[in-house]
């Protein structure tokens, strides 16, 4: 009867605590699973989505005004104390005493002799006449005969042979620097060969100018040259 007690006793106790395990479970498991889902619910709130605009940094700030210069007043001038002056007392103006007296009485007229004559006028001699100026050098244009070729070589050969003879009259013009400007037959010999042989003849002279009044011009002179066979 004791150990049937005792096992019924052992049994209770097993099965109780089984029941406790299981009530402690399940009521852990309520509490578990309740509690999970008010912690969703929580975590599950609706979103908001905020767009956070950047922060513009403020304008800087305007520097402050700069102070305004003192205004400078000249300094006023110096006292200068003006120099004493002392003005001269001018001096007494001078005095002049005139002592009047009779009048003496009026020496007699004496009428004053006579002006002598008035000397005769200085003729100037009469002044000699100058001499007139020296008169300055003219003379027309020449030629520098020793300068020019023999005629014998422009004697033209045809004129010996036909034996053509003759005088050439030449007039030529020089200018004030010596030089020969024209040429032309005053005078023909008769023979057109002898005439252009005389100014070539005349071209190989030298020349000098013409003077006029001791200065030296542009001027013409005349030149004969005589063609002849012996």
């Amino acid at each position: 009867m004791d150990f049937s007690d005792r096992e019924s006793r052992t049994n209770r106790r097993a099965t109780g605590l089984i029941i406790a395990v299981v009530v402690h479970i399940a009521i852990a498991y309520a509490l578990v699973s309740g509690l999970a889902r008010k912690v969703v619910e929580v975590i599950k709130p609706p979103l908001e989505t905020k767009i956070i605009e950047e922060l513009k940094p403020p304008p800087p700030k305007p520097p402050p005004p700069l102070p305004t210069p003192p205004k400078m007043t000249a300094p006023p001038p110096p006292f200068v104390p003006l120099p004493e002056i002392q003005i001269a007392t001018p001096p007494p103006p001078n005095v002049i005493s005139a002592v009047t007296s009779k009048p003496p009485p009026p020496a007699p007229f004496i009428p004053a002799p006579p002006a002598p004559p008035a000397p005769p006028p200085v003729v100037a001699a009469p002044s000699t006449p100058q001499a007139p100026p020296p008169s300055l050098p003219s003379y027309p244009a020449s030629i520098d005969g020793k300068t020019c070729s023999n005629s014998d070589e422009y004697y033209p050969r045809q004129s010996r042979q036909l034996n053509e003879t003759g005088t050439v009259l030449l007039r030529f013009v020089v200018e004030a620097n010596g030089s020969l400007s024209s040429v032309e037959v005053e005078k023909s010999s008769g023979y057109r060969r002898l005439d252009q042989a005389a100014r070539k003849l005349l071209e190989t002279c030298k020349f000098k100018a013409g003077m006029v009044n001791g200065k030296l011009e542009k001027s013409s002179a005349t030149l004969e040259v005589v063609w002849k066979l012996d």
